[in-house]
């Protein structure tokens, strides 16, 4: 489970902090920009006032000195500069050092670029320095107003205006924040910690049927979620009991199995006995008997077989393919056999990575089931033959088994490597090629059926990186 830090819901109430905050912060620079904007511009409006009682006093230069520093005083300024019609008159503090130098601040340049610089040059330089604030009477643009003033009162109250909308937006942050969490954890976050606290306790007892999750009548992805879990879950239930109800009839049919071959066993050799009496009924009868002693015996060892091998992961060894081809014919009765001819044709400077046990399995079921096919034609097939070839690509290895028999019925090829089911002949148990399948995936590769007009043909298909010479 997550910690009270790693959750869900703190990772949305922090995202949308986050979010609002730098939302704030790029409506802030424009707004900045426009709060120290109109600052300047009513600074400017007192120096419009006084260029206007300049013009309404004929000896300018003769104003009363108090009335010059109140209207400079209002305004925050060191002086005014007030130029019409190529002069100029200028009225200033008394008893004031002007400064050498001075930013130049022209209102009449609006571009957004602009202004949000100079917004920013404030906050970072606008401790120390000094403005000259140039604009223009409104509707007359041939009379120019220059106002002289310290940036420090601007920068202090562009810092209060700052401060106020930081804490403004973050009072509406966390507001927001709330409100969303609210929904959201009513919609969103409730039902997949639900789902989640469910995952983790059926993952720990799945055999456990109350655990199983009850899907609500959402109709959104949510309520999809739930019934696909649910629907998983008992699967997953019904799996694990069919597989124990399977193992268990598998341990058991195992050990009925091994008892049977052992009486199959001994019923063999009474009937071997058997079959060397004189009686003409014995002579008769005791070739069938013995044939259904052998299947019987044949079958409970195929079953004992498929349930070793479908365990036993593969250990790869450096094998001589040619070599390992020759010894899975002659286990499978092709080797010196009387009537059909057994070809290898694989390079004798082969040699692949696998198991060599696993390996000759697959071959070994499959030569077998193609001599057993030329076998039940008896003389039907003129000169009967099984070989193996190996072709190359850069990717793959496939190693092709031939026989010219009479091929596989339509029913074989329905359920061919199905175990139980997959027998071309009366009485086998399909066990061959499901063995021979399992194996051939276990090394990475596929087994395949390959339609042809004459014979039967199985292709092994391995990946390249299995040959090592």
């Amino acid at each position: 489970m997550p910690g009270p830090f790693s959750g869900l819901s703190v990772k949305i109430i922090a995202t949308i902090i986050v979010v609002i905050l730098a939302v704030e912060i790029v409506i802030y620079l424009p707004s900045a920009a426009n709060f120290r904007q109109s600052w300047l511009n009513d600074r400017l409006r007192v120096g419009v006032v006084a260029a206007r009682v300049l013009d309404a006093v004929p000896d300018a230069m003769n104003l009363p000195r108090m009335l010059t520093d109140r209207l400079l005083t209002s305004a925050g300024a060191l002086a005014i500069v007030y130029r019409r019609e190529g002069q100029s008159q200028l009225i200033e503090l008394e008893n004031v050092t002007m400064p050498r130098e001075a930013v130049t601040v022209d209102l009449r340049q609006r571009d957004p670029a602009s202004l949000i610089l100079g917004a920013l040059e404030t906050l970072v330089l606008g401790s120390n320095r000094t403005l000259r604030i140039v604009g223009e009477e409104d509707g007359m643009p041939d009379r120019v107003i220059e106002v002289l003033m310290p940036e420090a009162p601007l920068r202090r109250e562009l810092l209060l205006y700052s401060r106020n909308l930081f804490f403004l937006s973050l009072i509406l942050a966390i507001i927001t924040s709330a409100v969303l969490y609210v929904f959201v954890s009513r919609i969103l976050i409730a039902p997949i910690r639900r789902l989640t606290g469910n995952m983790v306790e059926f993952s720990e007892a799945p055999e456990n049927a109350a655990l199983i999750v009850t899907p609500s009548d959402r109709r959104d992805e949510i309520g999809i979620m739930e019934r696909e879990l649910a629907a998983m879950e008992s699967d997953i239930y019904s799996m694990l009991r069919q597989r124990r109800h399977l193992a268990d009839l598998g341990l058991a049919v195992a050990k009925i199995n091994h008892d049977l071959r052992n009486t199959l066993t001994s019923a063999q050799l009474l009937s071997d006995q058997v079959a060397n009496l004189d009686d003409p009924k014995v002579q008769r009868l005791a070739p069938r008997l013995v044939l259904s002693i052998d299947k019987a015996i044949g079958f409970a060892q195929s079953v004992l077989d498929y349930g070793r091998q479908s365990a036993t992961p593969p250990r790869p060894v450096p094998v001589d393919l040619h070599l390992l081809l020759d010894e899975a014919a002659f286990d499978a009765g092709l080797v010196g056999h009387p009537s059909i001819r057994w070809t290898n044709h694989v390079p004798d400077a082969v040699s692949i990575s696998a198991d060599p046990d696993q390996f000759a399995r697959i071959f070994d079921n499959l030569l077998k089931n193609a001599r057993e096919a030329l076998e039940a034609v008896g003389g039907k097939v003129e000169a009967p033959q099984v070989e193996v070839t190996l072709a190359e690509t850069p990717d793959w290895l496939t190693l092709s088994v031939t026989d010219n028999g009479p091929g596989l019925p339509p029913r074989a090829r329905e359920n061919l490597f199905v175990a139980f089911e997959g027998s071309a002949k009366a009485g086998g148990t399909g066990l061959g090629l499901a063995i021979a399948r399992e194996l051939t995936e276990a090394h990475g590769g596929k087994l395949s059926f390959v339609d042809q007009p004459l014979g039967t043909r199985f292709d092994v298909t391995l990946p390249r990186s299995i040959r090592i010479a």
